[in-house]
């Protein structure tokens, strides 16, 4: 059952009348005069390199995608938060868009585990918003791309849980990189197979018109069990990337580039 937003939600992940600023939808306007055009590109810039030097020693990660609207009572919520645990259980940095529903789930379930660490990746949208309370660090970004970015630049696998037009955006990114050899074989995970069942059937109909390759779907996981996606990320990682328990070599962290 899914739980009606409150007001506060719906303010921060920007659902209300408000607008975004001026500047942000000209960026994507057509052409603008080139000395805007030139502000924006070093705006972009400098965000990814604030990102780059913020996230280098997050150590490696598994991001978490999935929605935002879902309550501590549901039943993927609860599935995150156990997905959160194994993960950092296992070692890895726990990454996801920082907010509530199933980021905050997933984020929670890392802070289970003492020790772990826990990433929040942040788009600013028009009204205010906060973390969820269970991230070590938070990061925040202006540009969708830049923060899409940083997810999945940083981590060895990625696990979606039922979301919407942003999580199925972030899912079918990682899949076309993956495709298209610009990301590693990483594993990707769908979880939620009643939720996903329709889609599932969509891109068995994509392999069956030849629009993608069996080879393609045959590249995602798909099960409602953390123990068994959890077990089977780590095993690929391990194996496959050369992941290996123990400490890691010691690198010099510079604050004055801003590294955490």
């Amino acid at each position: 059952m899914q739980t009606k937003l409150t007001d506060s939600q719906m303010i921060r992940w920007g659902k209300d009348s408000g607008t975004v600023t001026p500047e942000a939808t000209r960026f994507l306007q057509g052409p603008q005069k080139r000395t805007f055009e030139l502000w924006r590109a070093v705006q972009v810039f400098r965000e990814m390199i604030y990102g780059f030097r913020k996230l280098h020693f997050v150590g490696p990660c598994v991001t978490v995608f999935g929605s935002a609207r879902f309550d501590e009572n549901h039943k993927y919520y609860k599935m995150a938060r156990e997905v959160g645990r194994l993960l950092a259980k296992s070692g890895f940095t726990v990454m996801t868009g920082g907010g509530p529903g199933i980021m905050e789930a997933a984020n929670r379930g890392a802070k289970d585990v003492p020790g772990a660490r826990s990433i929040g990746c942040n788009i600013i949208l028009p009204h205010e918003q906060k973390p969820n309370p269970y991230v070590d660090q938070w990061i925040d970004f202006e540009h969708f791309f830049v923060r899409k970015l940083m997810l999945i630049k940083y981590s060895y696998a990625f696990i979606v849980l039922p979301g919407g037009f942003g999580t199925l955006d972030e899912l079918f990114e990682v899949l076309t990189l993956i495709q298209t050899g610009k990301l590693e074989d990483f594993p990707v995970a769908l979880m939620g197979t009643d939720f996903y069942r329709p889609g599932i059937e969509q891109l068995k109909t994509f392999v069956e018109q030849a629009t993608i390759d069996a080879m393609d779907l045959s590249k995602l996981t798909i099960s409602d069990d953390p123990v068994q996606v959890v077990n089977g990320v780590t095993e690929t990682v391990m194996k496959s990337f050369g992941l290996t328990y123990g400490s890691p070599p010691v690198r010099r962290k510079r604050w004055w580039l801003g590294e955490w």
